[in-house]
């Protein structure tokens, strides 16, 4: 009987494995090593986060995204400088490679209850056991598609973490659903593929973040608006340094400021590759879309309540992740049914631990618990210490 399982190797996943092992905890941990950044996101894209916020976790900080750059000669700095996704999952890679060299690249598919813990079901056909199972599972069980559009065949809708490159849609109309980064981030993939770009959103201004200004900032800025691994500001600064005074909250309170704080907005360096570019129509509300003649139709309700039909050969969704249990492929009913669940997201202690004994949810799922710092790779750092410390009590 394993004491620990980790399902999952993303920065979350691998940053818990790293301080397991050095705390000398037995566990396995199963999963394609950043598997979403690899897989679900453009070639080409720049992250939102600073330097210091986009790395993953060893108790010693011993192998940062900074040390990495360093060796590999590659321009870093803690603010101001965008990191590339293929610096990114480059460095998630490597540190895999150095900190967690004993991950399994396997699938799991089942996750069933037994007598003395769980049964771990792999694609291979092999079955683990373990006394308690870490659910560390990236963005990618979780996209979401507007109900108007999901109807749809693939052949005319997609969510954005669909593709990894655009040059299938050279030469073509394409319509981008959304208003943050990842909207900014494909309809600059699909520019630079060749492909006519409209995007579609219902917020009335598509919001770009401001380039950074002098280092070091002046006092008074930093004073009024506070640099965190969330972006500046006190609100951040809270979500930041107190996940669990947070989870003390009012549920209410909890879940309004997941859904609120920090609100869509893209990166400054994608804005001049899309504004002048692509098409928007802005504060505008998808009311109908249908299937004719081998395009799609989109019927828009405009904010000043005109309506506009839209002609494009293909629509992507770039509508974001909404963290879901019932999403989670290998959890079976059972239990599903076990676990106490708000909004279909887990209900956790203050350890990660959901109602089902031994079974721990991080990452996405467990920010209507911990706050918006979990929903971003910069909170697997108090999420690794702080289970991993409970895990090897």
């Amino acid at each position: 009987m394993l004491d620990i399982a980790i399902i999952g190797a993303g920065p979350y996943g691998l940053s818990i494995a790293a301080h397991l092992k050095a705390r000398g905890g037995e566990f396995r941990i199963f999963g394609s090593p950043m598997h979403t950044w690899l897989n679900h996101m453009p070639q080409g894209m720049y992250l939102k986060s600073e330097g210091f916020a986009s790395t993953l976790y060893d108790p010693e900080s011993e192998f940062t995204l900074a040390n990495y750059c360093q060796q590999k000669g590659i321009q870093y700095a803690d603010i101001g400088i965008p990191i590339s996704l293929e610096t990114f999952s480059g460095y998630g890679l490597e540190f895999q490679k150095r900190l967690v060299p004993e991950l399994e690249n396997k699938t799991v598919v089942s996750l069933i209850r037994s007598s003395s813990g769980f049964e771990i079901g792999l694609s291979n056909g092999e079955t683990a056991t373990a006394r308690r199972v870490v659910v560390a599972v990236g963005l990618s069980h979780f996209q979401y598609v507007p109900p108007i559009l999901s109807g749809l065949a693939d052949e005319f809708v997609t969510h954005s973490s669909a593709h990894r490159t655009f040059d299938r849609f050279r030469g073509q109309n394409v319509t981008v659903i959304g208003a943050g980064a990842s909207a900014a981030d494909v309809a600059a993939a699909l520019l630079d593929a060749g492909a006519r770009v409209q995007i579609v959103a219902r917020k009335p201004v598509f919001r770009f973040h401001d380039p950074p200004g002098p280092i070091p900032r002046p006092i008074l800025d930093r004073i009024r608006f506070p640099m965190t691994g969330l972006g500046p500001g006190w609100r951040s600064l809270f979500c930041t340094a107190a996940p669990l005074i947070f989870r003390q909250m009012p549920e209410r309170f909890r879940l309004e400021v997941v859904r609120k704080h920090l609100g869509p907005a893209a990166g400054w360096v994608v804005k001049e590759r899309v504004v002048g570019h692509a098409q928007f129509h802005l504060a505008s509300n998808i009311a109908q879309a249908s299937v004719r003649n081998g395009q799609v139709h989109l019927e828009l309700q405009q904010g000043d309540g005109g309506r506009q039909v839209l002609e494009t050969d293909h629509v992507i969704a770039a509508t974001g992740y909404t963290a879901d249990l019932r999403r989670v492929s290998f959890l079976n009913a059972d239990i599903l049914g076990e676990i106490r669940s708000v909004d279909n997201t887990p209900v956790l202690s203050s350890k990660f631990e959901c109602s089902v004994p031994g079974l721990y949810f991080v990452g996405n799922p467990s920010a209507n618990t911990f706050g918006p710092l979990v929903r971003f790779a910069f909170g697997a750092g108090f999420t690794a210490r702080r289970l991993a410390r409970h895990l090897t009590g």
